[in-house]
């Protein structure tokens, strides 16, 4: 079973990091791999690995890097999935406002 994040209201950034190694060493075990193996693939230090699994401390570089070696860079469009773009937004945007009107001082006002 794999570990459930909680609310992230309710977790702390650590906690976070914790479920996220966990979560990461049972896609590693899954795909039958030790942390040596899998650190060679993606050109980091087993330690780094063992770092990243128990929430220790590590990088985006060295996440990125994890997930290409197994294969799991597609998981991060749930993360952050790409915009798309509805019809309703592309007839907004035909008529945007090509530049962003001042306000008029009182006394410019005047003048026109």
């Amino acid at each position: 079973m794999k570990p459930a994040f909680t609310s992230p209201a309710a977790s702390t950034p650590d906690e976070l990091q914790v479920a996220l190694g966990q979560r990461l060493r049972h896609l590693r075990l899954r795909r039958d791999l030790d942390q040596l193996q899998t650190a060679a693939k993606a050109g980091i230090s087993e330690k780094a690995l063992r770092n990243l699994e128990a929430g220790r401390g590590s990088n985006v570089g060295t996440l990125l890097r994890v997930l290409k070696a197994l294969d799991a860079l597609d998981s991060l469009d749930a993360l952050a999935p790409s915009p798309t773009v509805s019809p309703m937004a592309l007839l907004k945007q035909a008529h945007a406002p090509q530049r962003v009107s001042r306000r008029r001082k009182k006394a410019d006002a005047g003048l026109s």
